[in-house]
């Protein structure tokens, strides 16, 4: 098992074939991470960490938890910090680069990568704040199912 990186991430996964897909949601300050994260909270997912992720890499898959003082914890602007039920981690499987509009993004993107501690998560850019932003970040999941 490596050592965590602490990343400024929000994680949320989602329940499919019999365990939980972690979806990093990486982007600036203020682009809507945890917007999304509550957003899809709604439809079913379940936070894992609110913006810091550790993440580390163990038999050759990458995990992310929430830091030990944020657990438990999401931010909803305007309202405060306040508590949300939380997996103690999941496997990551997903990474998504939260983007602030629509605008800049690709209408059908080339495969990216994130490199994480010797590995790699597909990567996809989405507008957080996109109504459909939930809908299409469980079309990019299922897009990057595996069998287990």
């Amino acid at each position: 098992m490596s050592e965590p990186l602490i990343l400024h991430a929000t994680t949320i996964a989602l329940w499919r074939r019999e365990r939980w897909w972690g979806v990093l949601l990486q982007g600036a300050s203020g682009v809507g991470k945890s917007d999304l994260a509550l957003r899809a909270m709604r439809q079913g997912w379940r936070l894992v960490a609110d913006d810091r992720t550790l993440v580390w890499a163990s038999g050759g898959r990458l995990f992310g938890r929430a830091h030990p003082r944020l657990n438990g914890l999401i931010e909803a602007r305007s309202i405060g910090v306040v508590p949300a039920p939380a997996l103690d981690f999941a496997e990551l499987v997903l990474a998504v680069a939260c983007e602030d509009g629509a605008e800049g993004l690709e209408r059908v993107p080339e495969l990216e990568a994130l490199p994480l501690l010797g590995l790699a998560l597909p990567l996809v850019r989405l507008a957080a704040r996109e109504l459909s932003a939930p809908a299409k970040l469980e079309l990019a999941l299922a897009a990057t199912e595996r069998p287990v």
